[in-house]
C-alpha cells in the first residue's frame, strides 16, 4: 500500500462489484479510481471482531475522520453514488463501462508529462499534512523544479506553436 501512494506515476483503481477491507483500503489508496452505479465499499472486519486497522490509514486520509471511523466501526456497505460524495471514488460509471472508462482516464494521464506527472504527485502527497503557509512554500519549491526540467520548456514552446509535445520525462 505505501508503493501505491509512493510511486511517481498516478495509481487507478477500477472497481465493478464489492470492494472491502484490502480492496477498500486500495481504493483509499489509490490517487484516482473508477467503479461502477452498482460497487459497494466496505471495512467489514468489525462483523467478525476484527476492526480493519490497516486499511483505516489511507480510508481516513482519503474521506475524514468521521466518515472513515463511521466506516469502520459499522461495517455497513457504501454505495458507489455516496462513496464518490465522500471522496473516496472519483468516477462513478455504468457497469459495463468501468474498464474502458479507467483505460481512457489512463491513456489520457499517460500522454502528460511523466516528470510533470511525478514532481506533481509528490508534492500533492507533501503539501496535504502541511499547513497553508508551508504547503505554499512546498508548492512553489516543486514549480520551480519543474519548470527547469525539458519538459516544461516543450510544453510551453508546444503551446505557442500549437502542436502536440514531444515529452522525453526529463
Amino acid at each position: 500500500m505505501e508503493l501505491v501512494e509512493t510511486i511517481p506515476q498516478p495509481v487507478i483503481t477500477a472497481v465493478n462489484g464489492i470492494a472491502t477491507a484490502a480492496g477498500c483500503q486500495l481504493v483509499a489508496a489509490s490517487d484516482l479510481s473508477v467503479v461502477g452505479n452498482s460497487s459497494k465499499f466496505s471495512t467489514p472486519g468489525v462483523n467478525i471482531g476484527l476492526f480493519c486497522s490497516t486499511p483505516a490509514v489511507p480510508l481516513v486520509r482519503c474521506i475524514g475522520r468521521k466518515a472513515a471511523f463511521d466506516m469502520l466501526v459499522t461495517g455497513r456497505f457504501v454505495p458507489a453514488s455516496e462513496a464518490k460524495l465522500l471522496g473516496l471514488v472519483s468516477h462513478v460509471t455504468d457497469d459495463l463501462d468501468v474498464d474502458d472508462t479507467a483505460l481512457r482516464l489512463a491513456t489520457s494521464i499517460a500522454s502528460r508529462s511523466g516528470s510533470a506527472l511525478a514532481i506533481g504527485k509528490q508534492t500533492f502527497k507533501n503539501q496535504i499534512s502541511m499547513n497553508l503557509k508551508d504547503a505554499y512554500a512546498c508548492a512553489s519549491t516543486a514549480m520551480v523544479e519543474n519548470m527547469g526540467k525539458y519538459d516544461a520548456k516543450e510544453g510551453i514552446d508546444a503551446f505557442l506553436q500549437k502542436r502536440n509535445p514531444e515529452w522525453r520525462n526529463q
